[in-house]
């Protein structure tokens, strides 16, 4: 577990000791059942059409090791992000998801829906089964979020304050319904749902806050924005307006980071964190605090400490 000769684990330890940090939440990290993840790797190694480019998969260990690796980081709260790309898919990923967080008690119980008939029932079930975070890929999935099959879907998450990762920005390639068109019109259906926007909205960032800005449920996590990989083809604006409304937004970002589908060390995203220059305290809510009040950590939840 070393990078260039550096222990990662030691090096995210001295990042938590350096702004004060009890632990890391992380609310955008991947397990899925193995052949699910397997394909998801195959088709990053292709460079595939959704992806556009070269992506190399660092931590490609057996899924108990994965765990293992975001204890040592100290993350003492992290989700199995996954999502359907056809119908039929949605209840099958959703089994499994709870079964993996049943015996993976840090894990936040993670489901996922798609438009098709039955949806409604589904999620209502996993609501009411203990799903604590639900995960939308409009991009994969190819689906509008204002599908009218996915309404009464919304409104059930809205109302029992379930909050939802979405991945709707156009990043790292437009896809027919990504953008903040079509999350704008599903929020003024649906202004009470909580609405994490992943990768920040990459590339349309300032449109994405403007959304937070707007809509108090609204929250963005930062998987992958900032770091090196992201920066060369989608910049995150370092002047001083855009610097400022992001600060602004402090107790609405939540620390992401697509592991373990990342192409560099999982310490890059908390150091491209530290890098926007914006201050321990907006690190400490961001990287932790503002992911444990959401879910609850630390408060009976069954999440496990950090190191």
């Amino acid at each position: 577990m070393s990078d260039h000769g550096v222990d990662e684990r030691e090096a995210v330890r001295a990042f938590r000791e350096r702004v004060g940090l009890p632990g890391l939440v992380d609310v955008h990290t991947h397990f899925m059942p193995d052949r699910v993840l397997k394909k998801v790797w195959a088709y990053f190694d292709s460079a595939g059409p959704l992806v556009g480019r070269a992506w190399p998969i660092r931590y490609r260990q057996e899924e108990d090791e994965r765990v293992a690796l975001l204890r040592g980081f100290g993350v003492r709260a992290f989700t199995s992000m996954l999502y359907p790309h056809k119908p039929g898919m949605a209840v099958w990923l959703n089994g499994w998801a709870a079964d993996f967080a049943a015996r993976t008690p840090d894990c936040l119980r993670t489901a996922t829906l798609f438009p098709e008939p039955g949806v409604e029932a589904y999620v209502k079930d996993a609501v009411a089964s203990g799903a604590r975070v639900f995960k939308a890929h409009v991009q994969v999935g190819g689906y509008d979020p204002g599908d009218p099959l996915l309404d009464p879907a919304w409104g059930l998450l809205a109302e029992a304050g379930v909050p939802v990762v979405m991945h709707c920005g156009s990043g790292p390639v437009p896809g027919a319904f990504t953008g903040p068109g079509p999350v704008a019109s599903l929020l003024a259906r649906h202004p009470r749902l909580r609405l994490i926007v992943a990768h920040l909205g990459m590339p349309e960032y300032a449109d994405f806050m403007a959304l937070a800005e707007r809509y108090g449920e609204v929250r963005l996590d930062t998987t992958m924005a900032f770091t090196d990989f992201i920066e060369f083809d989608a910049p995150f604006s370092r002047d001083r307006e855009t610097l400022a409304r992001l600060a602004a937004l402090g107790d609405r970002v939540l620390l992401g980071t697509d592991f373990p589908n990342i192409p560099h060390p999982y310490r890059h995203q908390l150091e491209a964190l530290e890098s926007l220059g914006l201050g321990d305290d907006w690190l400490r809510a961001v990287c932790y605090g503002n992911g444990a009040a959401l879910f609850g950590v630390g408060e009976g939840t069954g999440t496990v400490p950090g190191p």
